[in-house]
């Protein structure tokens, strides 16, 4: 898996998945656009990316849900570098919220992990249409499997899933391949954003890693590894596809 002279998109990219997901294409030789909210942390990323392989990533500070960002994402990229062969859906937020949670945080959520990522992929379209590239969404188990407080992200994730097979379809007979990934719990900064204290995340992890047939949580770079294995060539007959990495928790219920 190789990607010198691939432009890869990433949202998302100032921690977590994102963030290792920009390590791992920089460590393929990819030519990189980073988009976050976290000017410090997007520039900490791009650094580290810097010193693994001497090429420094564009970084685009930017919100997705608001639309004049994601049209600039597109603008700063092929300005930049002409292409686009990879888009990376990552972004995304997490607000504890059931059905009698506000409203709002059903909104929020809808706004960034599903409208922000349908418009930012329709901008895409074109050019990834340009190279015959591929896009990956990271989306989760949780489209899959109902979890107590989490139903408002569920349903976005669930709307990721049909959007990927969707998408996978109509893209499929010009040439683009469309696929997600599935992640179990992760230990990132997802949980604290908006919603859990850090003691009730590391509580949380916890109970859950304990009650999981691996015995151990997903870790972001092994999300990463198998992002950039469906964006290579090595997947190239591979698309519409859900890739469960979970350490088990579709097994089981580890949430009893």
């Amino acid at each position: 898996m190789v990607f010198t002279n691939k432009v890869v998109l990433i949202t998302g990219a100032s921690s977590g998945i994102g963030a290792s997901c920009a390590l791992r294409f920089a460590a393929l030789n990819a030519n990189l656009a980073l988009v976050g909210r976290n000017v410090k942390n997007l520039n900490n990323v791009a650094g580290k990316c810097e010193e693994l392989k001497g090429n420094r990533p564009l970084t685009i500070k930017a919100d997705i849900s608001i639309d004049e960002d994601v049209q600039r994402i597109i603008v700063d990229t092929i300005n930049r570098y002409g292409k686009l062969d990879v888009l990376v859906n990552n972004a995304g937020i997490l607000i504890m919220s059931g059905i009698t949670g506000d409203i709002k945080n059903f909104d929020k959520m809808i706004a960034t992990n599903i409208r922000g990522t349908y418009l930012l992929t329709q901008k895409a379209v074109p050019y990834l249409l340009e190279t015959k590239g591929n896009i990956v969404n990271v989306s989760s188990v949780v489209s899959m499997k109902p979890v107590p407080g989490m139903m408002a992200y569920s349903m976005t994730k669930g709307a990721m899933d049909i959007f990927t097979k969707c998408t996978a379809l109509e893209l499929g007979p010009k040439g683009v391949r469309v696929n997600m990934v599935n992640p179990g719990p992760v230990n990132t900064n997802l949980f604290t954003a908006n919603s859990l204290s850090p003691d009730q995340k590391e509580q949380f992890l916890e109970k859950i890693s304990e009650l999981l047939p691996l015995k151990k949580l997903v870790k972001s770079d092994d999300v990463a590894k198998l992002i950039s294995f469906l964006a290579s060539e090595d997947a190239n007959c591979i698309t519409g596809s859900s890739h469960i990495i979970d350490c088990g928790v579709m097994l089981g219920d580890p949430y009893a």
